[in-house]
């Protein structure tokens, strides 16, 4: 935290203040602030304002001392950081600024590489925000360590990035993840550094969670109801219903399609993703052609929208992933399932059934990998768990175990 600007012109904003009427015990607080963060911040780990008050937080204040902290805190870092001095109209808040902002320009350079690349293959702004965000605060690790540039990353500081020194953890494998996702996108911008750095990276076993998943009556309600010829349930979201469940197509995907992502000579459906930017084709299914045919035919608005999905109110404009999410909603609540407070009802639980429910056909790891679009072999370890026909392959015999009279028994 360089505050040698600070340290010269302090005095400057204590005049002002005098000047402009402030109490002498306010304008005396501002100094004492002041003179502490430039006494202490050689032996502190400050690299803003943000910080120092941060380090407040940990101590024993009120709330009113700590809403007076961030007051001063605030004034002092418009006045160091951007020369302005205070308004009494306006509280200047302290500006929290990210990792990507401390960076040294050869850094940054990699974060906006990935940034301009990552944007240019339509990948989604949320995602692209979360891998910018991990890769940032990973170099800025590195910077503190002394690494400036990505010539000089050796394998010893990546990893002590992502172990402690008696060898546990301390990164996440997702962190990992989006790190890998960052590198990957800048090898086209020099291959030997960037394909050297990734393979730097440790291998991390992500997380297990348990995930609900449909049951078979389950799926035999919601068919019942996309079958039934007097259910409520409009054309609009049956076919997007068909789609889910037969295809498993993410949300931001359904609601992406347009009229050119189908051909209906080849009966192909061909999209580009918007998480992956990577292009993907599955076959059209004869029940799931019919559902978005009869939608177009006999449902969908007269409107110019290219996008296939469109609300059903004037102007008519493409249903956003989020709108999908209550049409996966609604399809719950018509087949009566998943109504319990809890249970999982997004479309994603269509996905991880097609996942789980080509596993226990015995199809290929790496082909059902394709069929979800997925680029991460690993992606497919969480539809392991629902895998129970291939699991119970796995079961030991308790046969050599004794087992008291009775365990078993219905009484």
């Amino acid at each position: 935290m360089n505050l040698e600007e600070l340290r010269s012109n302090y005095v400057k904003l204590l005049e002002f203040m005098e000047k402009s009427d402030y109490s002498k015990d306010y304008v005396t607080k501002v100094r004492c602030e002041i003179e502490r963060t430039l006494r202490e911040a050689p032996n502190k780990d400050w690299n803003s304002y943000y910080d120092i008050y941060q380090e407040y937080t940990q101590m024993s204040l009120s709330k009113q001392n700590l809403r007076n902290k961030r007051t001063l805190l605030g004034m002092i870092e418009h006045f160091d950081i951007y020369g302005k001095y205070p308004d009494r109209r306006r509280r200047q808040k302290i500006v929290r600024r990210d990792s990507y902002s401390f960076l040294r320009n050869e850094f940054k350079e990699i974060i906006d590489y990935y940034r301009a690349a990552e944007k240019k293959r339509g990948k989604k702004e949320s995602v692209i925000y979360g891998e910018s965000h991990n890769a940032s605060t990973f170099l800025r690790t590195l910077q503190e360590k002394g690494i400036y540039t990505p010539k000089e990353i050796t394998e010893e500081a990546v990893l002590s990035v992502f172990l402690s020194s008696d060898g546990s953890i301390r990164r996440s494998a997702s962190y990992k993840k989006n790190i890998r996702a960052v590198f990957k996108a800048c090898i086209p911008k020099d291959p030997d550094t960037f394909n050297r750095i990734l393979s730097f990276l440790p291998k991390l076993r992500a997380g297990r969670k348990t995930i609900q998943y449909l049951k078979p009556d389950e799926v035999i309600a919601i068919k019942q109801v996309l079958n039934d010829e007097n259910s409520a349930f409009t054309l609009r979201n049956k076919a997007i219903t068909t789609l889910a469940i037969n295809t498993g197509l993410r949300m931001c995907d359904i609601a992406g399609m347009t009229k050119d992502s189908i051909d209906w000579d080849k009966d192909l459906i061909t999209i580009n993703q918007q998480k992956t930017g990577a292009l993907l084709e599955l076959p059209l299914s004869a029940v799931t052609g019919n559902a978005i045919h009869d939608y177009l035919e006999q449902e969908r608005p007269d409107t110019e929208s290219e996008y296939i999905f469109v609300s059903e109110d004037a102007p008519h404009k493409r249903l956003k992933s989020g709108s999908l999410g209550n049409v996966s909603d609604k399809v719950m609540k018509e087949s009566c399932i998943r109504q319990t407070s809890g249970d999982r009802r997004g479309f994603h639980i269509f996905r991880h059934r097609l996942a789980t429910e080509l596993l226990g056909n015995g199809v290929a790891r790496p082909v059902i990998s394709r069929i979800l679009g997925q680029e991460d072999p690993d992606s497919l370890e969480p539809y392991i768990g629902s895998d129970f026909k291939h699991l119970k392959e796995c079961a030991i015999s308790i046969e050599r175990f004794p087992v008291r009279e009775g365990v078993f028994s219905n009484a």
